[in-house]
């Protein structure tokens, strides 16, 4: 070998969003003029800067070079001892490939995002607020979580009640708000209240919201019943005050009646003659309603059938027929569009760039147990009915709804019962973002971040 280097020092330390440089020497230790370049390999490469990224010796003379590494404060930055490594590639002897290697230790840190959605809900007897959490960490968040408001006027039942959250992850908690007091008759009251995550030895992550509590009886009512109840008794009590005195006329009346009555005549002749039955209908004198003869007369005919919608449990089951095995097939509905014809395997469902976004998502699986998932985000929050929905192999699952009073996704939540399922997603205009795939029997969360509230346009999904 004709080259010797050394790293200095070998191991450091960096915290994510910061910067820091090793230096490599490399002495030419052959007889011959030769130039070096220098190639970042291994999973921080992208992190890693070279400068410069060619050093050309000559015979037993050192150079060096500087290594800088500068990892984002994101999930991806995983804290702990991180290996690196560096190529370099003699021109004069290709073959003599020479790769230096060190450890790099990235530094924890934790971020916590909360939103509770929607902020605001309503109900008589409960509300069901969600509690999104995002660890934007690149270490695990364990947290337990609780509710409180002035006055404990309110229950609160909290599933889960301790979430563990991998870095670059989110837990979706279900929480129900129940009064302990029930207003029957009256308006609505506000009552604050906050959801609380708590962290050993850190502080707690506060989401405050509002619970709108409405009467079971509108207050108009009561005081329409109460002026009814009020009639009713004053109506009672001149009733049994001035009840009216009846006797009854019949008694003296009677001989007099009786004497009034003329004796029956035996001749009398009927007034009138007795009615002429009505003839009995005949089936030949019903009246029948017309009907088509196949030539277009009397309105009949058959009608024309609509032919069957294509879903993806359609398309799923065609492409098991034809090569078995595990797939998934997926359409999407499109805003000013409709419903797409569904693809499978990878290709891509909605429309990249022409600022049409996605309102609904239908998705069929073969050979993987079944599909869930919910419609995670929509422009204003969490619509009201929205939650995780589940669906046996070869069966439609959608997502959403194409009802033109509803905002487009925002993204998605999707997991497969037997193994795994990957997906990639374009929001906002912004193009397609990474791929990336669930853990055996987990799920993912697909589409914008929290904080920006970009809408879906594109998806792709593989099992």
């Amino acid at each position: 070998m004709s080259l010797w280097t050394s790293l200095e020092p070998l191991s450091t330390t960096v915290d994510p969003g910061s910067s820091t440089t090793v230096r490599l020497r490399v002495r030419n230790t052959g007889d011959v003029v030769d130039e070096y370049r220098f190639e970042p390999i291994g999973g921080l490469a992208p992190w890693t800067t070279v400068e410069p990224q060619t050093l050309r010796l000559y015979p037993g003379t050192t150079g060096s070079v500087e290594l800088t590494f500068a990892p984002p404060r994101t999930p991806d930055a995983t804290a702990g001892p991180n290996p690196y490594a560096v190529r370099i590639t003699p021109t004069e002897h290709p073959e003599a490939v020479t790769v230096p290697e060190g450890n790099l230790t990235i530094t924890p840190f934790t971020e916590v995002r909360a939103e509770l959605v929607p902020p605001v809900v309503k109900g008589r007897f409960r509300g069901r607020p969600r509690l999104a959490v995002d660890n934007l960490g690149n270490t695990k968040v364990t947290g337990s979580l609780s509710g409180s408001d002035s006055g404990d006027r309110l229950s609160y039942d909290i599933q889960p009640s301790n979430v563990q959250i991998e870095p670059g992850r989110a837990a979706f908690v279900r929480t129900t708000l129940k009064p302990r007091q029930i207003i029957w008759f009256g308006s609505k009251e506000e009552q604050p209240y906050a959801l609380a995550l708590r962290r050993s030895g850190a502080k707690s992550v506060d989401v405050d919201g509002t619970y709108v509590q409405r009467g079971f009886l509108p207050g108009w009512l009561a005081t329409v019943l109460g002026l009814l109840l009020t009639l009713t008794i004053a109506f009672v009590v001149i009733w049994l005050a001035y009840k009216p005195q009846v006797r009854s006329m019949a008694t003296e009346k009677s001989s007099e009646t009786v004497s009034a009555i003329p004796p029956p005549k035996e001749s009398a002749a009927p007034t009138s003659a007795p009615p002429t039955p009505e003839p009995e209908k005949t089936p030949e004198t019903e009246t029948k309603s017309p009907e088509g003869d196949g030539d277009g007369g009397g309105g009949g005919g058959s009608e024309t059938k609509k032919p069957p919608e294509r879903t993806a449990a359609v398309a799923v089951h065609e492409i098991a027929a034809l090569s078995g095995g595990r797939h998934i097939c997926y359409r999407a509905y499109v805003a000013d569009h409709g419903w797409q014809e569904p693809v499978c395997d990878g290709a891509d469902a909605g429309m990249v760039g022409k600022g049409l976004p996605i309102k609904a998502l239908n998705i069929a699986v073969s050979k993987t147990g079944g599909v869930r998932g919910a419609s995670a985000y929509v422009v204003e929050g969490w619509r009201k009915g929205d939650k995780w929905q589940q669906q046996s192999t070869g069966k439609d699952m959608y997502l959403g709804s194409t009802k033109e009073s509803y905002s487009a996704l925002q993204g998605f939540t999707i997991g497969v019962l037997e193994g795994t399922v990957c997906q990639r997603t374009s929001v906002g205009g912004k193009g397609w973002g990474g791929r990336f795939c669930t853990k055996p029997a987990d799920w993912i969360y697909g589409g914008s971040d929290m904080k920006l509230k970009l809408q879906l346009e594109a998806v792709r999904f593989t099992v």
